[in-house]
């Protein structure tokens, strides 16, 4: 496809007014936002070293690591050093007040023996579950922070399954070589007869009634912890250092306040499955900035709990600025969901950048979640070489990775209007400006559910190339201004089914389009059109499967 992005520079000054305006707005909204607290340390420095730990790789650091960080703690806090060198250990536990600095060249190499993680009560995916302790972990602790330049690995390979549809035949056989079992198909591959056992389960690991840890012991194995669990802690610093090759998500604030990650670059293998970047639950009063994903599943992640679990918990994710990030390849450069439940609102996403991601914003829940997502607000997002959707928001996610594999097949939602009750999800108040995307499948999708419309979503000053262009269904009061779609199937351009209160407004095109506009279904309102060169469609519209040229307007 030729490229256009010289056309950006003139887009803008000509559109110049809208801009600026939508800029004020964004600016007023940030300046609601509370100030968030930033943590204080003592100078005192506690070196590892004098605690016993040995920098051989093959010591087990566990003891040690943890000693210095409680004298710490109990002395007023300051400064837990681990200097240059291999230091291999088992979990670890911050405390108050302390500050883990992981020097350059310094590499905290976590056990593959799993037998040095206990079963713990803790949370999983926004229910509470028994896991393996987290590598890194802290409980009700206040000012607290990882920060230097070193690496944190959990040594993650040695805990996840693995789709053998994910690896080159080299890998596969290496990755079945080296121990572990098949699945019943021979397409996974497992660590341990226990991994495999947890795969056959039902909801592995949740805490519900009658279950006990001897009935979890039997698929331990299966638990994969997640790198870096805070809960419930306040005042949290994450500054400077990789974190990488996590066994399941690679950093998880949970119920956190003040939070400020910075500059840290998360890093995992893009078959790792669960393999988040970061998955920040039931958080307010948080910045993510300066900071580099490339990871196996979602970069920057939004969640509040799961389902009935996530309302009674009732705590939504809030108050977030994340700014100048670049996210590689991941399920989605930023993303809410589909784990909502208590709710998202008052979110800052700006200057980012997302290269190669499967989704570019993806916003995405389903029937059962419940929760209300609302005053999201994204501004300057560039993204380059989307596999699926530029923009997307679903609210029959199917928990599945976003683009299928070769082979793989897909059967479309049943549609279905349901009553609308506590479990019913809601997306709305979107507020989406100045996006330019070089290359993607799709350059929007919106999906709601008939019972509950996505609503009140903004979309200004776009860019995209893309295969196909704009896609809205089951959608309310839908603006999209000045919005650029070069794709090549142009029938059509833009598809409406059964949603009301479209406005589409200035929308520049493929040249020789074969449909701008397609609207269908027999519960659509009107959807209008207007300022737009319609001189370069061979056909302005068309109605059908039930709605009717008066569900058109064109200006």
């Amino acid at each position: 496809m030729k490229k256009n992005n010289y056309l950006l520079p003139l887009l803008l000054i000509a559109l110049g007014p809208v801009v600026q305006a939508q800029t004020t707005v964004f600016k007023q909204q940030m300046k609601l936002l509370p100030v968030v607290t930033t943590t204080s340390f003592k100078k005192d420095t506690f070196n590892i070293e004098k605690f016993g730990a040995v920098a051989d790789g093959i010591t087990l650091n566990t003891k040690a690591i943890n000693t210095a960080i409680e004298n710490c703690s109990k002395k007023g806090g300051g400064v837990v050093l681990v200097p240059n060198g291999f230091w291999l250990t088992g979990p670890i536990v911050l405390k108050s007040n302390v500050n883990l600095h992981i020097s350059k060249n310094a590499l905290l190499q976590f056990t593959a023996d799993f037998n040095q993680y206990p079963l713990v009560q803790g949370n999983w995916e926004g229910l509470p579950a028994y896991r393996n302790q987290s590598p890194i972990s802290a409980y009700m602790a206040e000012n607290i922070a990882i920060t230097g330049t070193g690496v944190v690995d959990g040594n993650g390979d040695a805990w996840r399954m693995v789709k053998k549809d994910k690896l080159t035949e080299t890998q596969w056989k290496n990755k079945t070589n080296s121990g572990g079992v098949l699945s019943d198909d021979k397409k996974t591959w497992y660590p341990s007869e226990k991994s495999l056992l947890g795969s056959k389960t039902k909801n592995p690991g949740v805490i519900t009634n009658g279950i006990t840890l001897q009935d979890v012991e039997a698929y331990k194995d299966f638990l994969r912890p997640n790198l870096v669990v805070l809960t419930a802690c306040k005042k949290v610093l994450l500054e400077g250092i990789t974190f990488q090759n996590s066994p399941a998500w690679n950093l998880h604030p949970l119920m956190c306040e003040d939070l400020i990650v910075r500059n840290v670059y998360a890093k995992n293998p893009w078959y790792a499955q669960n393999g988040d970047g970061i998955d920040i639950e039931s958080c307010k009063n948080f910045i993510i900035e300066n900071s580099t994903f490339d990871v196996g599943d979602d970069g920057i992640c939004i969640k509040s709990g799961r389902d009935e679990e996530g309302r009674k918990r009732g705590l939504p994710t809030m108050n977030g600025i994340i700014r100048n990030n670049t996210v590689y390849h991941a399920h989605g450069g930023f993303v809410i969901g589909s784990e909502m439940s208590g709710g998202a609102n008052n979110l800052f996403v700006y200057n980012c950048t997302f290269i190669g991601t499967d989704i570019g914003l993806r916003f995405k829940t389903a029937r059962g979640r419940g929760g209300i997502v609302e005053k999201i607000y994204c501004d300057n997002i560039n993204m380059k070489d989307i596999i699926g959707e530029a923009v997307l928001f679903d609210m029959y996610y199917m928990a599945k990775d976003p683009v299928p594999l070769a082979g793989e097949k897909r059967e479309l939602p049943k549609v279905e209007i349901l009553p609308v009750t506590e479990a019913t999800p809601q997306f709305q108040n979107f507020y989406i400006n100045n996006i330019v995307c070089n290359g993607a499948e799709k350059a929007l999708f919106i999906r709601g559910i008939p019972e509950m419309h996505i609503k009140n979503v903004f979309i200004n000053n776009a860019i995209i190339q893309s295969n196909k262009g704009i896609d809205i269904q089951e959608a309310s009061n839908i603006q999209l201004k000045n919005v650029t779609v070069f794709c090549k199937d142009t029938n059509p351009v833009a598809y409406v089914l059964n949603s009301d209160a479209i406005q589409i407004q200035k929308i520049n095109y493929t040249k020789d389009a074969a449909l701008l506009l397609q609207v269908q279904g027999d519960r659509n309102g009107v959807v209008k059109l207007s300022d737009t060169d319609y001189s370069k469609a061979k056909q302005k519209s068309e109605a059908s499967l039930g709605a009717t040229d008066k569900n058109i307007e064109l200006k």
